[in-house]
């Protein structure tokens, strides 16, 4: 389904659990991206991003930076998979017409309550469907910050980036993200698995289904360049999100004394080799920036 970035890298996020089966089951995908967003697991999306860890701080100031490298101003803006409008917040208040999609009715609802948005329940893979009755060509950009790693088949993903680019004007943008498949090595919850489990992701990016956040696929940046290329995106570039430093900082309360330096110091480091190859796999999250076809 659709959701936001997720996951802090401790046994309540990316990692954690016994190894198991490995996440394909889409429709058993779904159900836990409802339980896990929906309150039930006591799990806040909002606030990771914000006062969770210094890598959410940096993750969330560096996706802004790159989306807004794209805007042009009072752009209108799809931001599917938003949660409950941690994205879409900040950008309303500056003045873009935001519309927020997600497939979670409890995020939509807190996400409807700061009314600078439009939020109406959604799913990734069928922005035409009732409901949302969205139309071909109409928005400047779509953001899909979540969505892609909690698709298992690259049919869905494809489905998924199909639909952003259909109702994104030509000569408009769409932001893919995806989490890395090195993201839990450079974050520390590597010793969850075991080798047979990490060759998996590494090779395959299979998501075994005992981790508590209900990721069905991890990207590299070559696959998730491809995909968007295959959906019909052209000058694709593929950004690391918060850089090689940014994994490290999960263990780092924002409040803390050091945070500020720290995440001073992962930023310069995110923004300077953000496209370097071999390091934009080493940040935890991807973003795939691509243009519509006029």
């Amino acid at each position: 389904m659709v959701s936001e970035t997720s996951g802090n890298g401790r046994d309540d996020g990316h990692h954690g659990g016994r190894t198991g089966r490995y996440a394909t089951d889409q429709d058993a995908v779904d159900t836990r991206v409802q339980e896990y967003y929906s309150g039930l697991t006591g799990w806040d999306e909002h606030a990771r991003l914000t006062v969770g860890s210094a890598q959410g701080r940096v993750e969330h100031t560096r996706t802004q930076e790159l989306v807004r490298q794209r805007l042009a101003p009072g752009a209108r803006v799809l931001d599917v998979g938003g949660a409950t409008g941690v994205h879409a917040v900040p950008l309303a208040e500056d003045g873009y017409d935001v519309l927020l999609v997600d497939p979670v009715a409890g995020q939509v609802a807190r996400a409807a309550e700061y009314g600078t948005f439009e939020a109406r329940v959604g799913d990734a893979r069928d922005l035409g469907g009732a409901g949302l009755d969205l139309a071909d060509g109409e928005f400047d950009a779509v953001l899909l910050l979540g969505p892609l790693y909690h698709l298992a088949s690259r049919e869905d993903r494809l489905l998924a980036l199909r639909e952003a680019v259909r109702v994104t004007r030509p000569g408009g943008t769409v932001v893919a993200a995806g989490i890395t498949r090195l993201a839990g090595l450079v974050g520390g919850g590597y010793e969850f698995f075991p080798p047979a489990t990490w060759q998996a992701i590494l090779e395959h990016g299979q998501a075994p289904d005992s981790i508590p956040f209900p990721v069905a696929h991890f990207h590299d940046a070559a696959e998730l360049a491809a995909e968007a290329v295959d959906a019909g995106l052209s000058d694709v570039v593929v950004h690391g999100v918060e850089g090689p430093a940014g994994g490290a900082l999960e263990r780092v309360r924002p409040d803390a004394p050091e945070a500020p330096e720290l995440i001073d110091a992962a930023l310069t480091l995110a923004r300077a080799l953000s496209t370097t190859p071999g390091v934009t796999d080493m940040s935890q999250h991807v973003l795939a920036i691509g243009t519509v076809a006029p």
